[in-house]
Parts: C-alpha cells; structure tokens; sequence
C-alpha cells in the first residue's frame, strides 16, 4: 500500500502537511563533503519521524545512500511516526509486495472531538462529553469494528475522484463522499483509556477520553476511519490524536534505524541496507535452490515446484543470492521477477 504523495489508500494516509514542514523541502544548502559510497540495493527499514512525509524520507535517503533509486512500500502521514520500508536498488523491485503487506499499529483515539480530517491536523467540528463511555461500551464498539469489513475512506485522503485527489476537492470547498471499500481488520484491541478536559465551543471545560489501541488490518485500512466510527458508535465522535506503525509485513520496529542514526555514518561509508536475500526472507517464503535451478531461473526458466507454498516464494541459489520471487504456475515454479543476472 502502497509514489511518494503525501497521502496514500493505506491505513496511514493523512493530510497534506502544511507549506514548509518536512526537513526534505526547499532548496538544499551546498554540500561540499565528498560523495559518500552508493548503498548496496537492498531494504532499509526507517522509523520516520513525525513531522516529516514518506517523500520527505526518501528525498534524505537518496542523499544518504548516494543513489536516486531509492522508493518506498507505503505512505505514512506527517503526523505518524514508525516502520517505512525503503528499497535501494533492485530491491525497488520488492516493494510491490511488500506495499499489500498487514500492518500494526499503536494509535491514540480521543472520544468526544470530531475533526475536518478525522486526526489531530483538521479543525475541530463537534465537541461532546465522553465521560459516560464505560469500558463494556468501547471494548464491544471496538469488537464490532474487527473481521472484514466495507470501509468508507476518509473524504480528505488521496484517492482520486474523477482524476484529481479526494482532499485536493474537499480543500476547494467540494462535498466528497467515497465509496465504501472492503478491508480487513484482525484486531482492534483497547490498550488503555485516560481522561482528557478540552476546551468546549462555549469556552467551557468538556471531558473527553483519550483510548490507547492496538490495530493490525490489511493494506488498503485507515486507521483514522477505524476512529471517526468507533466514536461514531459510541456516539460521541472521535478523531486520531497519534499513530504509530509498529510492523509492516516482516518488517519490525527491531529493524528499523532513525534517520539521526542513518546520518552519522561516516561519509566514507555506505549506508548498511538489509541485503536483498535477507530482506526476501523476511517477506516472504523461500525455497532453496541447486546450482543448477538458480541458473535456470536466471534466465527466466521454470523449475520444480518441491516443497514451495501457494503465492510469492522468494528463490535463494545455493550461494545465498536472492534470484528472484517466483510462483506456481501449473505444474512448476516460474518467475515473477528475475534479480540475479544470468550467467
């Protein structure tokens, strides 16, 4: 999920950051330090910081890994913090895989503050008192946003209505209403709930819920949706006060290094990337090749299916260099896409 908008059909898409935010924009000082080593390709796990867009992250990183082949395998908004999967090289080439993978996330549900963009960014619409919500209340609310399900997408995301984004119209002052999309949410668990005072539309004091979660849902979720319904439900209204993505497919915060990290690698040093038969085998299923399978493979030939699952299976040489993902096709395990050369 899903390129580098700030907005994507993810669970994270958020709002277009304001003019200037993001370190990655404007013109960048003259860099008079020598060219650092070009990265190896390969997969680098960044935990992106808030403030900053996916493009943002990317634009550091090519600068940091001396090449312009650099992408990512879904947006996270500014607001968000946490796992970016970036490919560096051929790895680019994983990414596609990567971006339908699940997601976890930790998030911050304030109940009782309805916003114009469903997180923190957007101007308050409605605000109700929410002390009444009982713990019996919001875990069954919670329960009933879990399993498949159709999913209307915020209005201000980036899906494109008629060629142009969703929050581009809703910015010109158009009514946009998305259609309902099918999603997959395999937990929605209440962490916590702390109470919260804000300030109500009459200048008085108004209690409000502040609900820690934890969500795993599939590409294509909004996690700020999962909060505008389940204040719905509840019938206070609610917006996404923080989100933080903790995994995408294999890919864990316990691999994943700030750009403050990347940074002092020595300028004589390439940035260190997970390799590319690592980062597969995080990915996905591997079957294990002779000598001569990998060969065949690298030149676009089929093999024996042996013991390898349904669906994408990385293919790994005796060597341990990634070939390619593969998949069953028939009666034998052709490739998808070929990453060792021939020879």
């Amino acid at each position: 999920m899903t390129e580098a908008t700030p907005l994507g059909p993810d669970a994270d898409g958020g709002t277009p950051p304001a003019v200037g935010t993001g370190a990655g924009r404007g013109r960048r000082p003259r860099d008079d330090r020598p060219r650092r080593p070009t990265a190896d390709d390969g997969v680098l796990v960044v935990d992106k910081p808030a403030g900053w867009t996916s493009h943002d992250v990317v634009a550091r990183v090519r600068r940091l890994a001396s090449t312009r082949k650099v992408g990512h395998a879904g947006t996270l908004d500014p607001m968000a913090t946490g796992v970016l999967v970036l490919g560096i090289g051929r790895a680019t080439r994983l990414l596609t895989y990567v971006t339908g993978a699940d997601k976890d996330y930790t998030a911050t549900v304030r109940l009782g503050v309805r916003t114009t963009t469903e997180d923190a960014e957007g101007e308050t619409l409605t605000v109700t008192d929410a002390s009444a919500v009982t713990s019996d209340a919001l875990a069954t609310a919670a329960a009933a946003l879990t399993g498949d399900l159709l999913q209307v997408p915020s209005a201000v995301s980036a899906i494109k209505v008629d060629g142009q984004r969703a929050y581009a119209r809703v910015r010109a002052g158009e009514h946009v209403e998305l259609a309902a999309r099918p999603v997959t949410v395999s937990r929605f668990d209440v962490l916590g709930v702390a109470p919260a005072v804000v300030t109500g539309p009459d200048g008085g004091e108004v209690d409000v819920l502040d609900v820690d979660v934890a969500v795993t849902c599939s590409s294509g979720t909004y996690v700020r949706a999962l909060a505008r319904d389940l204040g719905y439900a509840l019938g206070v209204g609610a917006h996404l006060t923080a989100l933080r993505r903790t995994r995408v497919g294999g890919y864990g915060l316990d691999v994943a290094r700030t750009l403050d990290e990347l940074e002092v690698t020595p300028q004589d040093v390439a940035v260190d990337v997970l390799p590319m038969a690592e980062a597969a085998r995080a990915a996905f299923p591997v079957r294990a090749l002779t000598a001569r399978e990998a060969r065949a493979l690298s030149y676009g030939q089929g093999v024996p299916v042996g013991d390898a699952p349904d669906g994408p299976v990385a293919a790994i040489a005796p060597d341990g260099t990634l070939v390619g993902v593969v998949s069953r096709r028939g009666d034998a395990l052709r490739p998808e896409i070929v990453l060792a050369p021939a020879g």
